[in-house]
């Protein structure tokens, strides 16, 4: 069965709101859209979908907003960009707008997705304190671990949310937006005391997520770590004891990861050359993309999406 929630609603100045929202429901799923095409603002509600997945390429970035899965069923795989990672129950798992996912059970997961236009974390840091925290922080990507009575709380709030996608009135944005944030902020909450190492102080955690932020931004425009340091005003020496302190990635392995990853998805999924891909990546020769993409995955980008296209078929 198919319904939807779009229609027409008087005003008091007798003027006509077309409401925004659809719901579509099978027998095996539920899925809530809002959309508002004045703003282009997208919020998504998906429960038991299983066809949900995003693949590289498909659309635009608008189209391709950030993620929350959270695995209400018992443990199983996650693959993001190609990796399979374990996503035990009760667990929700983070994902920016690029990256590519799927489910070994995706009719376990509930998602919710949003676009910059619906509601921006970055422009609205201060108001959730999460910016680049529970999307672009440590580890990437962001699993937070919900306890049982964690459970319990978003399980009400998911209520909530189905709820108001069921209210046809011209505040039901603003109401969502309101209720994303309250989610926003909750997991924020528990992902600060899950991940957030006592040892690193806050502003030394914060210096981490907008260089991850900085990298995800202008990773095709800037290779170096000197790029970065000089937007965040830093020496590159102050990163490279930053990142070391906290453990993770060094600040060059971040930037030469992403533009690897980007450097796959355009080779397994479009028809560009790989002069094309080297310039799409920020190489002015195509022998400097071929040498790096090599070094960074012992295969010449030819090979590699020879060897992908045989995995795949």
């Amino acid at each position: 069965m198919t319904g939807t929630a779009e229609g027409s609603n008087p005003l008091r100045n007798g003027t006509v709101f077309k409401l925004p929202t659809t719901i579509r429901a099978t027998k095996y799923s539920m899925i809530f859209t809002y959309h508002d095409p004045a703003t282009a603002a997208f919020l998504r509600l998906a429960q038991d979908d299983q066809n949900l997945h995003r693949d590289a390429y498909a659309g635009s970035t608008k189209e391709k907003p950030l993620t929350i899965a959270w695995n209400r069923g018992e443990k199983q795989t996650a693959f993001v960009d190609e990796v399979p990672m374990p996503l035990n129950k009760g667990e929700m798992l983070l994902l920016v707008a690029d990256q590519t996912f799927s489910f070994a059970r995706p009719e376990d997961i509930v998602a919710y997705q949003f676009n910059r236009e619906f509601y921006c974390i970055i422009d609205h840091d201060q108001e959730v304190s999460c910016a680049g925290f529970i999307f672009y922080g440590l580890p990437s990507p962001m699993v937070v671990k919900l306890t049982e009575k964690g459970n319990y709380s978003f399980d009400l709030l998911h209520k909530v949310f189905i709820e108001e996608f069921g209210n046809h009135d011209s505040i039901q944005g603003e109401m969502l937006r309101m209720l994303l944030k309250r989610l926003i902020i909750k997991l924020t909450r528990i992902a600060k005391e899950q991940h957030l190492e006592e040892a690193l102080p806050v502003p030394e955690y914060d210096l981490i997520r907008e260089y991850n932020l900085l990298v995800e931004k202008n990773y095709k425009k800037y290779h170096q770590v000197q790029d970065y340091a000089s937007l965040l005003h830093k020496s590159p020496k102050t990163l490279s004891n930053l990142f070391k302190k906290a453990g993770g990635k060094s600040p060059i392995k971040i930037i030469q990861d992403r533009i690897s990853l980007e450097g796959k998805r355009l080779l397994l999924y479009t028809d560009m050359d790989v002069a094309e891909v080297a310039y799409e990546t920020g190489f002015q020769e195509a022998s400097h993309f071929s040498r790096f993409f090599k070094k960074m995955t012992g295969a010449a980008p030819g090979a590699f999406r020879a060897k992908g296209l045989v995995k795949q078929s």
